[in-house]
């Protein structure tokens, strides 16, 4: 059995473009890639990779998924075996064995400390906006910085009271455990019972993953004193390591893979200040060196990065074994050196967008060049000096994958330092040589692959299951995931054989063999669809939020528990039985501590959950760099609450349609049969249905057509 943190690590490895781009050539078109596809025949480009969502479509069969759903059906591999073919690829360690009871406890931990973490967050928003300390220290800092209150609100910092323990106890008067607060790092516990708030008297930023959860926050300290250190951060965690976290991430992905580039900038307010200055595509190291987990999260969305620097030539020197890890691993870097008394900070409060870009189009210089120029400039005569340069540029240039850019860096290096350039292509090459005979003698295991024979996919639009008969036998209630965000896998033991499954079966004949089965087509699937799509893309988020003026009380709706009551109310439901299992398993986990809707579906191991989510996401169609550049355009999930009930005013209008003509044809046969009492009930019943079908035409601005 594959433990959930190995899943866990693996699926936040696995780029898709990566993974699709070894099976089929792929070529940029827009943020996207598109190719011909694998499981067809293919004569035009249909298959589509979307780095941003991190799935696959393709647009002509159907086909698409994440990058496990895309090995399990390209190597027709199990789910289990698709995820021990991508850890080879990434050189990630499976563990497979049962859990101790103490690993399960370490698992509900790590869940606490979310939880935990969220309230913090929101504890120190509502501080800086309600309390008096936060409004004159909090906000005044913020001000002084030139954060607008959008701003503010959208990387949702906060600040901590000036006290001793007004955290501790507003926390444990919420029911918090003390335990968990001590392990996230948000108090200090001591030998004789005092407990202190690790952040008071500071402004804080949250540090959020790439799907938006809070792991850490850092604080900045207000009052000027050389005895306190300026920045405090959250200590190492079991939900928070740094070497793997990025500030700023999770609101630059889009930007990112919609510019194909990324900055690198060292601080918080770096990220805050570029991001309201118009330039989104930036990350910020918190102050360290650059890691390999870090990298790895950069080059998921993109393969050019341009690194800030102050002008500080302490702290670039410090950057640079950073940047060697870059190219590395196969990325362009480029370096953009601002002017004298400048940080990313005050330089982007002073300028706006297109100034910016233009800045750093005429300032920006490769990698090599630079760090060339620089240690050239600090070695100076010094021979000794130049013989240590000359060893860390080669050994810079040697760990470029690329063998063209190699040479070319080789070649301009040879001119730049005076150095014969065979001589660097020697030594380059020794290095290089070294290199692949220490990766020789380094022993690995290899991973066997049992392959499965997955069947295709019916015919069938929007829905697509596998036949019954392939279906894994499945629990009908799964626990919840240590993050609450990738559902649990299937049983270790997959087999298309063990029959049942979660899907009913399609009809209770006995068709040909050799004929796949398909499901009962539900009457109202094109509206049950529509529905699906909000719940898939939105389920989490709030629909609705006001307070009871009975009770006095927040009343908060999401979306997929919305769609779900609402139907419910009318005795309605999804007839398509995968429908309506997706929008259970929404409604009833929306509420849950990091659940993410999109998220949870498309890494769902259910292969025919995860391609629905994966169809319901996909857009065939991007908007033109007019519209999006030059357009302020009005986004799907600004108006969410319009659509969201137009479409559930659609779906029982159908239904109240068909109920209509129902009754008509019952009233005809009545009336052949002579029996008028019948009739007459069925005309009391069809005139009611008539009414409720008026009043749904005029909320979805139909007209309204009688026949006389």
């Amino acid at each position: 059995m594959i433990d959930q943190p190995t899943i866990d690590r693996i699926l936040d490895a696995a780029n898709i473009v990566d993974v699709v781009s070894e099976f089929v050539t792929l070529r940029k078109r827009g943020i996207n890639y598109v190719g011909l596809c694998p499981f067809h025949s293919d004569k035009s480009p249909s298959f589509y990779v979307s780095p941003a969502k991190n799935i696959c479509k393709c647009f002509a069969c159907g086909e698409g998924g994440t990058a496990v759903h895309f090995i399990m059906k390209h190597e027709l591999l199990s789910y289990y075996d698709a995820l021990r073919f991508l850890a080879k690829k990434y050189n990630i360690e499976i563990q497979e064995r049962e859990l101790s009871e103490r690993e399960k406890q370490v698992r509900s931990d790590r869940e606490s400390m979310l939880i935990v973490n969220s309230w913090a967050q929101k504890y120190f928003t509502t501080q800086l906006y309600e309390h008096q300390e936060g409004k004159a220290a909090g906000l005044r800092y913020f001000a002084e910085r030139g954060f607008r209150e959008d701003t503010i609100r959208k990387f949702q910092l906060g600040y901590s009271l000036d006290q001793r323990d007004a955290l501790y106890k507003a926390a444990t008067k919420s029911g918090y455990k003390k335990e968990f607060l001590e392990k996230t790092g948000l108090v200090i516990a001591y030998d004789n019972g005092g407990v202190n708030d690790r952040f008071r008297g500071r402004v804080i930023f949250p540090v959020h993953t790439l799907s938006g959860k809070v792991v850490a926050f850092g604080g900045r300290v207000l009052k000027k004193d050389e005895k306190t250190a300026k920045y405090v951060n959250s200590p190492e965690s079991e939900i928070y390591h740094k070497s793997n976290e990025l500030y700023g991430i999770y609101f630059a992905k889009q930007a990112i893979v919609k510019a194909d580039r990324c900055f690198l900038v060292e601080g918080y307010t770096d990220v805050i200040s570029m991001h309201q200055a118009g330039v989104e595509n930036v990350v910020a190291s918190s102050g360290t060196a650059l890691t390999q987990g870090q990298i790895r999260l950069i080059h998921r969305f993109t393969s050019n990065i341009t690194v800030l620097y102050d002008g500080d030539a302490a702290g670039i020197k410090a950057a640079l074994r950073g940047i060697d890890l870059l190219l590395e691993d196969g990325m362009n870097v480029k370096v953009v050196l601002l002017p004298d008394g400048e940080d990313p900070d005050s330089f982007a409060r002073k300028h706006n967008a297109s100034q910016f870009a233009e800045f750093i189009r005429q300032n920006e210089t490769d990698f090599i060049r630079f760090k060339t120029r620089l240690l050239l400039d600090d070695a100076g005569t010094d021979p000794i000096k130049r013989s240590a340069l000359i060893s860390d540029i080669i050994r810079t240039v040697a760990i470029i994958p690329d063998n063209i850019a190699r040479s070319l860096y080789i070649r301009e290096c040879s001119t730049m330092m005076e150095i014969d350039e065979m001589l660097l292509l020697n030594e380059v090459n020794k290095i290089r040589l070294n290199k692949e005979e220490r990766q020789a003698n380094t022993p690995s295991s290899p991973i066997p692959a049992t392959p499965v024979n997955i069947p295709e996919y019916p015919d069938i639009p929007g829905y697509q299951p596998y036949p019954e008969e392939t279906l894994a036998e499945q629990p009908q209630e799964s626990p919840l995931p240590p993050d609450n965000t990738i559902p649990p896998p299937p049983p270790e033991e997959y087999s298309p054989d063990d029959g049942g499954g979660s899907i009913p079966p399609p009809a209770p004949f006995t068709p040909p063999a050799n004929i796949p089965v398909g499901p009962k087509r539900s009457p109202y699937e094109a509206y049950e669809v529509a529905l699906l799509r909000y719940i898939v893309r939105y389920g989490e988020r709030i629909l609705f939020q006001y307070t009871d003026e009975e009770t006095n009380e927040d009343v908060v709706i999401r979306v997929s528990e919305y769609i779900r009551s609402e139907l419910e109310r009318d005795d309605l439901t999804f007839y398509t039985p995968l429908f309506k299992s997706m929008m259970d398993e929404a409604a009833d986990r929306c509420r849950s501590e990091g659940f993410i809707a999109n998220r949870y579906f498309l890494a769902h191991p259910d292969p025919n959950v995860s391609r629905l989510a994966a169809n319901l996401i996909s857009e065939k169609y991007q908007l033109s760099k007019y519209h999006t550049k030059y357009r302020e355009l009005e986004q799907e999930e600004d108006k969410l609450d319009q659509l969201v009930i137009r479409e559930l005013y659609a779906f029982k209008d159908a239904y109240v349609l068909s109920q209509i003509k129902e009754i008509q044809a019952q009233i005809k046969s009545m009336q052949n049969n002579e029996d008028m009492d019948q009739v007459f009930e069925l005309m009391k019943k069809l005139t009611r249905l008539n009414e409720i079908k008026n009043i749904l035409s005029k909320e979805l601005g139909e007209r309204i057509i009688l026949k006389m």
